[in-house]
């Protein structure tokens, strides 16, 4: 389905540089390589060497990287200004309930919506507004709160519907919730690299992922199998933490994360993961010494699929780990995000000077 609006449209905004349609689609040039938003202030390109896309996923999917100018993978760590009012709302009181025609009255368009949160959560808004509900009721349950005030509280009619929909998202009734079930708590955390989707569990920081990476969804369903819980939205202690210690990170003010990590894998992996930890800030290892450090001598091929297994990118410094000739080989999120997070390590705006293993 064309999700683009009229290529008239298109180019006017272009032409006009029109912030308005900044996250409705994105422009790519085949001359250069790049994509940016409608607005960005670099000189139009000629209409004939542009591409046009729904999403920045589907632009880097297609080989493009993002333009250095516009940034169009950023949002300088706010929600778009059209829909920060309902993300507020939603925040502030997670038993709302939201409908269409709601978002209508607010000249909101839910197709946009949807848009939105399918892109940067993995879920459809009215999918994020039920699990921001069923968090916060199993948080309440676990404080000892009565099960009618939470059902009733949080916007279900009766106790069976509220049941039935805590049994379908947690896999047990809310009477059993207050010493057994669990979840897995996501927030869409803002960076210079692209918005990154975290998940935390009781034990800590167990997903930090990029949200255009194709291997998200099966990242997420990894999670679920692991942990055998449910994955919803909402806020948790440990994502606060990893806001406020990504955001020194970027700012080139923090060199080593004390966030607390549950990463449960094969042995294998494990140990790969474990070995990653190790390596020094803005420095790198190869393939080959990192499948000895682990005694597995010889087995590049499978440290190389243990680290594009990784499933707390950045945290578990995974872009630490270079081909043995000092290339930058691969890098599950794109090797435009390898060089930058090296370069931002090495104080070289994003010029990554590999030197093989440490």
């Amino acid at each position: 389905m064309n999700l683009l609006p009229p290529l008239s449209v298109r180019e006017k905004a272009i032409r006009n540089r029109d912030a308005e349609f900044d996250g409705v689609f994105f422009v790519a040039v085949r001359t250069t390589g790049i994509f940016c938003r409608p607005s960005c202030p670099a000189k139009p390109t000629l209409p004939k060497n542009r591409e046009y896309f729904s999403t920045a996923r589907e632009a880097i999917f297609s080989g493009y990287r993002p333009c250095k100018r516009c940034r169009p993978l950023a949002t300088n760590g706010q929600p778009p200004e059209w829909l920060a009012g309902l993300l507020g709302e939603v925040d502030k009181n997670p038993a709302t309930r939201i409908s269409d025609s709601d978002l209508r009255g607010c000249g909101i368009d839910p197709a946009r919506v949807r848009r939105y949160f399918v892109k940067n959560h993995g879920m459809t808004f009215q999918a994020y507004c039920r699990g921001r509900r069923l968090g916060e009721a199993l948080r309440k349950i676990r404080k000892g709160e009565g099960m009618d005030d939470v059902a009733f509280g949080h916007g279900y009619e009766s106790l069976s519907g509220f049941r039935d929909a805590f049994l379908k998202t947690f896999g047990q009734p809310p009477g059993q919730a207050r010493s057994t079930a669990d979840c897995i708590v996501t927030t869409w955390i803002e960076s210079p690299v692209g918005p990154l989707l975290a998940g935390a569990r009781p034990e800590g920081i167990c997903l930090l992922e990029f949200t255009d990476r194709r291997a998200l969804e099966a990242q997420l369903a990894t999670v679920r199998q692991r942990f055998s819980c449910a994955v919803v939205p909402g806020t948790h202690e440990h994502l606060d933490h990893l806001k406020d210690e990504l955001a020194a990170y970027f700012a080139g003010k923090l060199k080593e994360f004390k966030v607390p990590l549950i990463y449960p894998g094969t042995p294998f992996q494990e140990k790969v993961w474990r070995q990653l930890l190790k390596i020094p800030y803005g420095q790198t290892m190869s393939y080959e010494a990192m499948a000895d450090a682990v005694g597995a001598f010889g087995a590049q091929r499978a440290v190389g699929r243990a680290n594009g297994q990784n499933r707390i990118a950045i945290v578990i410094p995974c872009h630490r780990v270079v081909n043995k000739s000092g290339k930058l080989g691969g890098y599950g999120g794109g090797l435009w995000r390898k060089e930058f997070l090296l370069g931002l390590e090495r104080g070289t705006n994003g010029a990554a000077h590999v030197n093989g293993k440490v």
